[in-house]
């Protein structure tokens, strides 16, 4: 099942797989490679840690690859006329007047803080297919909202 990602979510996808793929993997093996030297391994708390770490690090590596494997990467359209997939839109919160400047992303890159939107949350959603000056109501989990999209890019 292909995972919309936008081109930038796609290279952080591919550098956190290298990271671990080397350096993880390297850091493991030493931790492992100390931890033997401590002596019986039926005892060796420190060790079955470090080979519980493995498997957890093995497993993020597999998931990666295959979110990697399914990834299609969507560009946004900088002539878009309407909020897409991929696309920066400044909105308005009409109770409060507050700004905020979204990207709509796929769901494994977002990142509220950076202002990141998942494209399946329902703000994403309701902002998806307007233009600048309309506004949309959606249901948050902190109520119902109103947001003005205000522009583009």
């Amino acid at each position: 099942m292909a995972e919309a990602i936008t081109r930038e979510g796609l290279a952080q996808l591919k550098h956190e797989l290298e990271e671990l793929e080397g350096e993880g993997r390297r850091a493991i093996a030493q931790r492992i490679l100390i931890a033997r030297e401590l002596g019986d391994l039926s005892e060796n708390a420190e060790y079955h840690a470090a080979k519980e770490d493995q498997a957890h690090h093995e497993t993020k590596v597999l998931r990666l690859t295959e979110r990697l494997r399914n990834a299609l990467v969507v560009e946004s359209d900088a002539d878009a006329t309407v909020v897409t997939f991929g696309a920066t839109v400044n909105v308005t919160d009409v109770k409060s007047g507050k700004t905020v400047k979204y990207t709509i992303v796929g769901a494994t890159e977002a990142d509220l803080k950076a202002g990141k939107l998942s494209a399946e949350s329902p703000v994403a959603k309701a902002l998806i297919g307007t233009a600048p000056g309309d506004v949309v109501s959606v249901t948050t989990p902190s109520g119902k909202r109103e947001l003005k999209v205000e522009s583009l890019g």
